[in-house]
């Protein structure tokens, strides 16, 4: 068990408001997406690498970071056995609950399938929930091509962590083939998924910690994501003449995110423009936004001015509080390897795909 000390630059960044956000990520696909995070300039949040392999730590950019199980693993990694990154995890369990305290929402992001970040995720997001911090997994599904296994224990892995976390946000990576050619390069697939990760934990932060005309409060993000099961996380970006619109429809046409969105019984979306952002297209992103909502549902929104969206408009729409049936249904049927053909949703006008956007579906989160 070795907690790292800081160095270098990469870890708190200065945060909008009183809240304090922590990203964990564990094992290799947690860690890849973290350094994509900071590579990106994501503010506001501290970052921690956690995992066995002390190689990958060596190489991580975040500023914190947690070697588990020293002793059980001799600094190398878990050889894709879940149990061996969960019994890590325990070892190590005073380190890691050291690196979720203090914070009052924590991101815990991994590539599920393999052995560190699907055994010890859950162990991460337990240590973190009985502190009381608000909890959310980010997580990605395996893509089919990695074989029935690594997809047998992702699913398992999912359950388990499903249990300790407040919210869930699934990215499965198939989905990731219908944005993306088919002649794409595998390397930059998986990239893809590290970057989808990063663009899912963004996504909720950037509404918390960018100061905006109308602000979000912490508060009101914690009374829709508390508790809250699976969540689905949709994000559109759009230039020209009809970019609010489009990217509304973006953010909401995914084609699991069409079927679902009417079910939930909370949602938080955020506009994001340069200082071009004009009241009539805060309007219609919410009149496209509310019109697919359930008239009961808890809605909140914010909208940001950034200079470096200039030209753009970007929407980001969380999503929560499913049935649990139906929560299910998107884990098990519609989230996992195999979803079912989308032929359309009754001929909504959000259904279009605009040409000049940018968004595509996937079960907790669209947009590239």
């Amino acid at each position: 068990m070795a907690a790292f000390p800081p160095s270098g630059t990469n870890g708190f960044g200065p945060i909008g408001g009183d809240a304090r956000i922590k990203v964990i990520g564990v094992g290799g696909g947690g860690g890849n997406a973290i350094n994509r995070m900071i590579s990106s300039g994501l503010q506001g949040v501290e970052f921690w690498a956690v995992n066995t392999d002390a190689q990958a730590l060596e190489n991580s950019q975040a500023m914190n970071k947690v070697q588990m199980g020293a002793e059980l693993t001799r600094g190398l990694g878990t050889g894709g056995n879940p149990e061996l990154g969960e019994q890590a995890a325990q070892e190590s369990h005073e380190s890691l609950a050291s690196a979720v305290s203090n914070a009052d929402m924590v991101f815990i992001t991994a590539g599920m399938g393999g052995g560190t970040g699907t055994g010890a995720a859950p162990v991460v997001a337990r240590l973190s929930k009985e502190l009381g911090v608000l909890t959310v997994g980010v997580v990605t599904y395996p893509f089919t091509f990695e074989g029935r296994r690594r997809g047998h224990q992702a699913s398992d892995g999912i359950e388990t962590l499903r249990k300790n976390v407040d919210t869930l946000i699934v990215i499965p990576n198939d989905r990731l083939l219908d944005v993306v050619g088919e002649n794409t390069p595998l390397q930059d697939a998986f990239l893809l998924a590290d970057d989808v990760l990063r663009q899912g934990v963004q996504g909720i932060s950037d509404i918390i910690t960018i100061p905006g005309l109308v602000n979000v409060d912490f508060a009101d993000v914690k009374a829709i994501m508390c508790n809250s099961g699976t969540a689905m996380l949709g994000v559109g970006v759009s230039t020209g003449k009809n970019r609010a619109e489009e990217a509304a429809m973006a953010a909401t046409s995914a084609p699991l995110i069409e079927r679902s969105i009417e079910r939930a019984t909370g949602i938080v979306y955020n506009i994001t423009g340069g200082r071009d952002l004009t009241l009539s297209e805060v309007n219609r992103v919410s009149e496209v936004v509310t019109s697919l909502a359930d008239p009961s549902a808890n809605v909140i929104f914010g909208a940001v001015i950034d200079d470096q969206y200039e030209g753009e408009v970007h929407v980001t729409i969380i999503a929560t509080g499913f049935a649990q049936t139906f929560e299910d249904n998107l884990l098990h049927g519609k989230g996992m390897a195999e979803p079912p053909a989308v032929s359309g949703n009754g001929g909504l006008p959000w259904n279009r795909r605009p040409a000049n956007n940018q968004g595509a579906g996937y079960l907790g989160r669209s947009v590239l």
